[in-house]
């Protein structure tokens, strides 16, 4: 995470983005999440990307601990977008076309090629604890 921050969050726009994107891993980890990914233009060189998407691994979590708003997908994420100023869905949703997130995000829009994302091994993140803070 301390990577993706150095990388990413270089302005006060994507570090206020990099900020809701901490909260939701760490609202995630705390369910028992392990792995988030992260895609989008936040993971471009675009200045002021207008958000992040990404996904995570259901496996393990504990959905009565889980953050009621990320899985709220009504009113085009509007709650999560507000909460966390980004879009993050369960890995294994169906993403349209017959893909499931975690896919969906591996294919560039445009040429339809094969494309990485950024995985986040939650269980090696030492700052994700109860106080919610930022890095």
């Amino acid at each position: 995470m301390n990577e993706v921050k150095t990388v990413f969050a270089h302005n006060p726009h994507r570090r206020r983005l990099f900020d809701g994107f901490y909260a939701a891993a760490n609202a995630l980890a705390k369910a028992g999440c392990k792995t988030i990914y992260l895609d989008g233009s936040f993971v471009t060189e675009k200045d002021l990307p207008s958000d992040y998407d990404g996904c995570w691994d259901t496996a393990g979590v504990d959905l009565k601990l889980l953050d009621p708003v990320l899985i709220t997908f009504d009113n085009s994420r509007e709650a999560q977008k507000a909460k966390y100023y980004g879009e993050i869905f369960p890995a294994h949703l169906n993403a349209g076309l017959g893909l499931s997130f975690i896919n969906f995000f591996q294919v560039e829009k445009i040429s339809g090629s094969r494309k990485g994302i950024i995985a986040i091994d939650l269980t090696k993140e030492p700052f994700l604890d109860d106080s919610g803070g930022s890095l």
